[in-house]
């Protein structure tokens, strides 16, 4: 007896089973009622997404136009500078006794050019004496001559001389300069991004200028290198709205401009981008140098116009309903018709064809600027039973998806 009920359960079960899996598969195909949205008014924005660095707006790197072992180091990461204060030292003795040397050159060529003076004044006595002789015939003409000779070659040297004090001098300010030079100041107000040299390590500037730190000129100003790729670059214009996000502030979204659109190509291989720069405010210094950011670059928007979602073109009851798995990127004949349409619910439950212009559109909605449709019309986008069969595919027992 016991067995017989145990059999009439199994069979009673696998009755039901079979007709839910019937019921899961081919249930209410039939003329069910439809899932609608109505057609609204809103902001439909089209965007080009990029990827992006966040940089100081402006960046000096400072070096060093002279050599030697790092005496001292003023400031360290993070530290505001202003323009002029020094931010290391180097060691300045060699270039101290060079500027000693040149001031010594110097005195000499003065007290060489003062000798000339004193020469070319007793030669010039000479020739104007000799003159006076001559007028007397007291000498011959030849002594008049070699006086003249000697009083013009006395001029030369205290010109020549006089451009050697000048040389002198010169190599007197430039060991100065080179002495100042230990001095390494910063040129701008800022703040310290990077260090890159400590105490007592030697610097070479000999071939080129080695970079001891990086500035920031005012991290309250920030911008937003991203790569553009070439198919989207034509739709991108300075002044346009851009937003982005950094990964350090999930869930912050954070506004800038488009300040330059560069010309300058980027190839990487064979991929060509273009570098669109955002400009950014970030007066509580939450974007830090070298953030990734990922950007959404606003290249049009439409306010207050009727739009309609993108869902209720890619719906057609006349066309086999599809599985509720599918996506729309299989539906090849509803998404790529010459013509679009919707279907207007009318107030029987009815579905009417009607078909439509569409303007500039987005991820989710195209602007609607046909007649014969109007706000708050309830447009299909798909079987009411699609709708229950996505509702089932979560299991009231475990919480989790079915799979069949």
């Amino acid at each position: 007896m016991m067995k017989s009920r145990y059999t009439a359960i199994a069979v009673l079960s696998a009755l039901l089973a079979v007709a839910g899996y019937a019921y899961w598969t081919h249930g209410d195909e039939g003329n069910g009622g439809y899932v609608t949205v109505p057609i609204e008014r809103g902001v439909i924005a089209s965007t080009v997404t990029a990827t992006g660095t966040v940089n100081p707006v402006s960046t000096v790197q400072v070096g060093t136009y002279v050599s030697g072992p790092i005496r001292a180091i003023d400031v360290d990461f993070n530290s505001p500078v202003k323009k002029g204060q020094r931010v290391a030292k180097i060691d300045p003795a060699s270039f101290q006794v060079k500027v000693q040397q040149a001031d010594a050159n110097l005195a000499s060529a003065r007290g060489k050019v003062e000798k000339d003076r004193a020469d070319l004044e007793f030669k010039r006595l000479t020739l104007q004496r000799n003159r006076e002789l001559r007028d007397r015939n007291l000498i011959s003409q030849n002594d008049v001559d070699t006086a003249k000779s000697n009083y013009d070659q006395a001029v030369a040297q205290v010109t020549l001389d006089a451009a050697g004090v000048k040389q002198a001098q010169a190599a007197l300010d430039e060991s100065r300069i080179n002495l100042a030079y230990t001095d390494i100041t910063s040129p701008v107000d800022g703040v310290v991004v990077s260090r890159n040299v400590d105490v007592g390590q030697t610097v070479a500037a000999s071939f080129q200028t080695p970079t001891l730190f990086l500035i920031a000129q005012d991290l309250t100003k920030m911008q937003v290198d991203t790569n553009v790729s070439e198919s989207d670059i034509g739709d991108v214009r300075k002044g346009q709205p851009a937003s982005f996000t950094v990964d350090a502030y999930p869930g912050k979204e954070f506004h800038g401009t488009v300040a330059q659109v560069r010309n300058a190509p980027i190839s990487i291989q064979n991929v060509v981008t273009y570098d669109v720069v955002i400009a950014v405010a970030n007066s509580d210094l939450a974007l830090k140098p070298g953030m990734t950011a990922t950007v959404a670059l606003t290249t049009a928007e439409r306010t207050d116009v009727l739009r309609i979602s993108l869902r209720a073109l890619r719906f057609n009851p006349e066309r086999k309903q599809e599985r509720p798995d599918e996506t729309p990127s299989s539906r090849r004949d509803g998404s790529k018709r010459s013509s679009p349409a919707v279907w207007l619910v009318q107030p029987d439950g009815s579905a009417r064809k009607v078909d439509v212009q569409l303007g500039g559109r987005n991820d989710q909605f195209a602007e609607l600027i046909s007649d014969g449709l109007h706000e708050g019309d309830q447009i299909a986008v798909a079987f009411e039973h699609q709708q229950n069969r996505s509702a089932r595919q979560t299991s009231p027992l475990t919480g989790g998806p079915r799979f069949r």
